[in-house]
């Protein structure tokens, strides 16, 4: 880039140097910005990455002498739903835009996040007539179709509006310059409900961090499973309490689970530190667990602090990702980062770059006799789960760095401007 500053947005949920993960709409997206934009600054760029201002944070966290946070205020200062954060963007891009001038700031690219930063991040780019870069992370059509299952139509609108997400994403991807996908089955997918021209995509994976997940010797996971109180019979499953997640799917695959592993117990780190709408839906889990009569082999362990989150990781036995639909699913690649037998939905991107029974398992969760027989093969025969431990974690390591991910996102940026250049030419 001609510019070496990068603008990135990533504007619902609690962004930050440290994000508060675990709070709403704070997960694998903020994870997925804030470690590209870290790896971007050590790279040698400028990043500042733009958010939302609420509540009584500073309107910049200093993450090194490259990048910061910088958070521009709009819509109050109470938390508001990535939903609903539509009907604010207005003022956000004109309080962005004269906060950008009045500082003198300048950047070569814009990488907007999401459809809320997206729309955002096309206004503004035309603004400063330089390219715009966007990363969807996940697609209205895709979740549409994998919630609609049994919901109604009317309050499914009313809850995520996506009539307007839709039509939004359609012109946001019709004007920016490039489109970043992070799966093959996303790469389709905006090609066939979005009219997206092929050229205009490129499918790049989210990263991880791989100097923090990764296996440990055998004397370490003896010690470490000791302090935790987990074993290789337990199942882990993490994430906020939402549908999509299908924490109900996985508690459903426990009695087929028990079957074959009867001293199996699963680790739900299900839900946020401080959500009454999450405890809800925890409860309505328990409800359904005691309904089945698996409560007494479930120890909910609420939300696992990020801290502590690598740890428990290693010392499950197999580790669970049963969405609904997952657009990629972060969580599932840190813990093979780690050395853990994992399963993972085949309603999601990851299931189609792993080769099954080497990287991992893949089942559909909702066959839930399907989704616990996987579940067990680990720890019925172990020479299947020291597989999945060694070629995990190499296949996790090799293909989702983040520096390797940094340097083919810059790459995007560079031909997004060169291509600009040709055409005004």
């Amino acid at each position: 880039m001609n510019q070496n500053s990068i603008l990135m947005f990533s504007i619902h949920g609690y962004v930050g140097a440290e994000p508060e993960l675990g709070k709403p709409d704070t997960g694998g997206q903020v994870v997925y910005v804030v470690e590209l934009a870290k790896r971007f600054s050590r790279l040698g760029y400028n990043v500042d990455l733009v958010t939302r201002r609420f509540e009584n944070q500073p309107e910049f966290d200093e993450v090194n002498e490259n990048f910061r946070v910088w958070r521009i205020p709009f819509g109050g200062k109470k938390f508001i739903r990535k939903e609903d954060m539509h009907d604010y963007l207005g003022d956000f891009v004109t309080n962005c835009l004269a906060a950008i001038r009045n500082r003198g700031r300048t950047y070569g690219v814009v990488y907007s996040h999401y459809w809320d930063g997206g729309w955002a991040g096309q206004k503004i780019a035309e603004e400063l007539s330089i390219p715009h870069v966007h990363t969807p992370h996940s697609l209205g059509t895709w979740k549409k179709q994998n919630m609609g299952m049994g919901m109604d139509e009317a309050e499914m609108e009313k809850n995520y509006r996506f009539e307007e997400r839709i039509h939004t994403e359609f012109l946001i991807y019709r004007n920016c310059d490039h489109i970043v996908a992070t799966t093959e089955p996303q790469f389709q997918l905006l090609q066939e409900n979005y009219d997206v021209l092929e050229r205009q995509i490129t499918v790049i994976p989210p990263g991880m961090d791989e100097n923090r997940f990764l296996p440990v010797r055998g004397e370490e996971m003896v010690e470490l499973q000791k302090k935790l109180g987990l074993g290789g019979h337990d199942v882990l499953a993490v994430g906020r309490m939402a549908a999509n997640k299908g924490h109900d799917l996985l508690i459903r695959s426990l009695p087929t689970l028990l079957e074959l592993v009867p001293e199996a117990r699963l680790i739900a780190g299900i839900g946020s530190d401080d959500s009454k709408q999450d405890d809800a839906g925890v409860a309505e889990l328990k409800t359904l667990a005691s309904e089945l009569g698996v409560n007494d082999k479930i120890n909910w362990v609420k939300y696992i602090p990020d801290e502590d989150l690598a740890d428990y990781y290693r010392a499950a036995g197999v580790f669970a990702l049963s969405s609904r639909y997952e657009p990629f699913g972060m969580v599932a690649v840190e813990a093979m980062a780690c050395g853990t037998s994992t399963v993972v939905t085949v309603h999601g991107g990851l299931a189609k770059i792993i080769e099954f029974g080497k990287h991992a398992l893949y089942a559909d969760p909702n066959r839930s006799a399907e989704y616990g027989t996987m579940l067990a093969l680990p720890m019925l025969y172990p020479n299947l789960a020291h597989e999945l431990s060694v070629e995990g974690s190499r296949f996790a390591r090799r293909h989702f760095g983040w520096t390797g991910i940094a340097k083919r996102m810059l790459e995007v940026f560079d031909r997004a401007e060169r291509m600009r250049i040709e055409e005004f030419s």
